[in-house]
């Protein structure tokens, strides 16, 4: 059987297969990496494993980078060195990952001087608290790309390939045929609460962190596949880091990694990795919000303050564990494709930058299982949708088509760069949207999020909520909690005008929001104000 779509999305692309549904519940946010891969920790000891989880990451960042040109691009990071011999050591591993890398290679990694990293870098700190001063920097080239917009570009790709895809549902339980084998699920609509039996010749278990869970539904003895990990980020001012330039520090002196990225016109900082339960509104704890703050501010001249935190939140890593293997005292972040006896194909681990690897391998586990034959993989060159047509300037000719002085729904140039980076070639129809309906105002000062995104992400994403538009359509609420709490009431009236919602329902979808966000901080920051 075949659910139906939330929302129709735009026009469609080819439609080579109508039979996959894909099921999208809200899940918890993914922490978002440090850059794509983390060549200082693959080259060390000649880890096998590091060596194969990086090249296969270094070939995926090319098709990331070609097949979502307005979602992702390079990012040159510096890695700060305060002894001598940190110098030869981090270049060597830099040169190595070269080497992995060959022609995938963004750009060749290189030292650069204390004055010109500085330079570079002007938040850098000279001079440790410890004593030690800068003796340079080595820089290396990475991708770094938009989560969120990623997520949602693929559920519409596949929309338009043919797809049937369902958010805010959930596999409530399994159909099974009378020799065992799992032949489907019934899916349950997490806004009505209604449920739905769909059949499937094959189901593939692609949940991340609730991957356990789905199993245990079938086999409640299952052995465990997934060790979670949280991992916490802070978003910070855009003035702790400059705007075209990252930093990552490998080993602090407690022995982790941080590092400190420009992201969407703000800085983030991160990371923390311990042991965590699976949740569906996992929250950044105060001691790990301030071990944050206390790493990065070994390394920068500015005064690092709590109050300058914005945004702090906890994202779940689906470390996988192989069931089949002898050894599971160490959790992978390579991917593993496994069937359980009653045929369910399970996907997991892994990370973002080899998010299309993962399903290639997906798929060719299902052919083999079925002994079906099918032509080569074809989604290598397959653009997302507002890939397509884009091209650096595109930022321009949306600027100018749209930009009318004095009348509302302008579009200025930042906003243009902003909408053409978050939509592509998609841009157009929000500004159009913004010019007819006269919707071009931004929700909040000092952010470019316009009103007309809202009725975009309605009618051509699956927004059902307004927590869908401040964290799953875009990246509000990651960026800006205070500005995201002001956003929230124009939100919830624009939802309510495309939705048909009453008074008392969108009284109720405000509130429901609200709560949401306070989960943007840490439970025990003495401003948090807990939920109801």
């Amino acid at each position: 059987s075949r659910t139906a779509t939330r929302s129709a999305p735009p026009s469609p692309l080819p439609r080579p297969d109508p039979s996959v549904t894909c099921v999208l519940t809200s899940p918890p946010p993914s922490p978002p990496s440090p850059p794509h891969d983390a060549p200082p920790q693959a080259v060390k000891q000649f880890d096998y494993g590091q060596y194969k989880l990086v090249h296969e990451a270094l070939h995926e960042r090319k098709t990331f980078l070609s097949n979502a040109p307005h979602l992702s691009h390079e990012l040159p990071i510096m890695t700060p060195c305060y002894s001598w011999w940190e110098v030869p050591y981090y270049w060597a591993g830099m040169k190595l990952y070269d080497a992995v890398a060959g022609g995938k290679a963004l750009s060749w990694s290189y030292y650069l001087g204390p004055t010109k990293s500085r330079a570079q870098f002007p938040t850098m700190a000279g001079d440790r608290p410890d004593g030690k001063t800068l003796k340079g920097t080595i820089v290396y080239y990475d991708g770094q790309f938009n989560d969120a917009r990623l997520a949602v570009s693929l559920a519409v790709t596949a929309a338009l390939a043919g797809a049937t895809v369902v958010n805010h549902a959930e596999a409530t339980s399994l159909i099974k045929a009378p020799d065992g084998r799992v032949t489907g699920a019934v899916v349950t609509d997490g806004l009505t609460g209604r449920a739905t039996r769909v059949h499937a010749r094959t189901v593939i278990n692609a949940t991340g962190p609730f991957a356990d869970g789905l199993r245990r539904l079938s086999d409640p003895g299952t052995t465990p596949m997934i060790m979670p990990s949280a991992g916490v980020h802070v978003t910070l001012p855009d003035y702790y880091s400059p705007e075209n330039v990252g930093l990552i520090v490998p080993k602090t002196k407690d022995g982790r990694v941080v590092f400190m990225l420009p992201w969407l016109g703000h800085t983030i900082a991160g990371t923390t990795d311990a042991d965590c339960a699976v949740t569906m509104r996992p929250q950044a704890r105060e001691e790990e919000v301030q071990f944050i703050l206390d790493a990065i501010a070994d390394y920068l001249t500015v005064k690092v303050r709590r109050s300058d935190v914005m945004s702090a939140w906890a994202g779940i890593r689906p470390l996988a564990l192989d069931p089949n293997a002898a050894d599971t005292a160490s959790a992978s972040r390579d991917h593993i494709v496994t069937v359980d006896p009653d045929g369910i194909i399970t996907v997991t681990g892994g990370k973002w930058t080899t998010y299309r690897l993962m399903a290639q391998d997906a798929i060719d586990r299902v052919l083999r299982e079925r002994g079906a034959a099918a032509g080569p993989c074809v989604t290598a060159a397959l653009p997302l949708v507002g890939g397509a047509g884009f091209y650096p300037g595109l930022f321009t000719e949306v600027a100018q088509t749209y930009k009318v002085p004095h009348r509302p729904g302008a579009i200025d140039t930042k906003i243009a760069k902003y909408l053409v980076e978050s939509y592509g070639d998609r841009a157009h129809e929000v500004t159009r949207i913004a010019e007819e309906r006269r919707l071009g105002r931004r929700l909040v000062q000092g952010h470019p999020t316009l009103e007309a995104e809202v009725v975009y992400a309605v009618h051509n994403e699956f927004c059902e909520t307004p927590e869908d538009f401040v964290a799953r359509r875009t990246r509000f609420a990651f960026l800006d909690k205070r500005a995201c709490e002001q956003a929230l009431p124009r939100v919830v009236e624009l939802m309510a005008k495309e939705k048909g919602w009453g008074r008392w329902k969108a009284a109720a979808e405000l509130k429901r929001a609200l709560e949401f966000i306070k989960t943007f901080d840490s439970p025990d920051h003495p401003a948090f104000v807990p939920t109801a």
